[in-house]
């Protein structure tokens, strides 16, 4: 049977993108939850309730690879189904099998017909992965499921801290070297150039937009031509806890916006309904994807850092290199943190609210375009 389409009956002020995504989350959860025990079903509603959905996700695929590892490399199941594992091989179950366990997960192989594939993760995964866990046996110790909860003894894993990890980011300097290669192709290969001259505008766009604003990748790929209020001076995106956030914009911005709408982006009765009002398309006229943007930023990257295109910065990197630049102008930390919606969600609020204006005063200093014409 073929699979049956999803048609979005959107009644929410969200664009029907947003609500698409939210659902393609929704959607895989439930598959996840459909292959693992019916005993979990407590820490699923927890986990819908208290946690993003992107985290929900992350820790469903954590104990789902959890469960085919007590079938595949344990005599812990007699389950030859990870829906099938009971309860009873839970209770036995103790801190040390969880401590063999992540272990295993710093590296292990996977054997096919045609390879083997080795898979090594750092400890910001292993804690991860733990994380997943201890939520888990926390959450069946409190619904009364075991008798005791083993997380306690679970072995620590040292995640470097803020500060101790080097932050990477480029100098202004070398943005300007960026945005002079997405202008003029300077840097470039002969290959990249061909498809430079079709899409320079687009790229420009998305460059000038992750500098200023230090946008998450997520929030930039979601971005839709009906999110920016031209006449207001102000555009809309949607942070990771799924609130509304509203940004100015700058004459830069506003500059390299319009000149890809209305030089470079295909004609609206070019597209198919669903990616009308996407702001930036692949040269196949669809929404690009994560993926896309990410390998077209780190092409570009590449040419002031003078390396491989596998040595590019990632999006997050120019998410830093906003803040860096931002905080090298004299602006609050503070202030830097409201327009960036930094983790310290609280504080960020509160003196984001007590200031209103911060954003708007932020980035009016924050002309990539006319600082780079201005050097010519």
């Amino acid at each position: 049977m073929a699979e049956k389409s999803v048609v979005i009956h959107n009644k929410s002020q969200k664009p029907d993108n947003i609500v698409k995504k939210e659902n393609e989350i929704f959607r895989e959860c439930k598959e996840i939850e459909g292959k693992l025990p019916s005993f979990l079903r407590g820490f699923f509603m927890y986990l819908k309730g208290n946690v993003l959905p992107m985290t929900r996700l992350a820790y469903l695929h954590d104990i789902l690879f959890f469960c085919k590892y007590l079938i595949n490399q344990t005599d812990l199941t007699m389950a030859d189904e990870t829906n099938k594992i009971k309860l009873d091989e839970f209770k036995d179950i103790q801190a040390v099998d969880i401590n063999i366990f992540i272990d295993y997960c710093s590296k292990y192989q996977v054997e096919t017909e045609k390879n083997i594939t080795v898979y090594e993760n750092n400890n910001r995964t292993l804690a991860r992965k733990r994380s997943s866990l201890s939520v888990m046996f926390k959450q069946l110790y409190r619904d009364g499921l075991l008798n005791e909860n083993i997380t306690d003894a679970f072995n620590p894993i040292r995640v470097p801290k803020v500060g101790e990890k080097e932050i990477k980011a480029l100098q202004d300097d070398e943005v300007m070297i960026m945005l002079d290669a997405v202008t003029t192709g300077n840097g470039l290969t002969d290959h990249q150039l061909r498809y430079w001259e079709k899409t320079k505008k687009r790229d420009k766009a998305i460059l000038i937009l992750f500098v200023t604003y230090g946008l998450r990748l997520s929030e930039l790929q979601q971005l839709n031509i009906s999110s920016f209020n031209f006449r207001r001076g102000d555009f809309l995106i949607y942070r990771k806890r799924g609130k509304e956030s509203t940004m100015p914009l700058n004459q830069s911005v506003i500059k390299v916006i319009t000149d890809y709408i209305e030089n470079e982006r295909a004609k609206e009765e070019e597209l198919d309904p669903e990616n009308k009002d996407a702001l930036f398309l692949s040269l196949q006229g669809k929404r690009m994807t994560q993926r896309q943007i990410r390998e077209m930023v780190k092409k570009y990257t590449a040419i002031p850092l003078n390396t491989t295109h596998k040595g590019g910065y990632s999006p997050h990197k120019l998410r830093a290199t906003a803040a860096t630049s931002l905080i090298g102008r004299g602006n609050s930390i503070y202030d830097v943190q409201a327009l960036l919606d930094h983790e310290q969600v609280t504080t960020t609020q509160l003196y984001a609210a007590h200031k209103a204006n911060v954003k708007r005063d932020l980035v009016k200093n924050m002309e990539w375009e006319e600082e780079r014409e201005g050097n010519k």
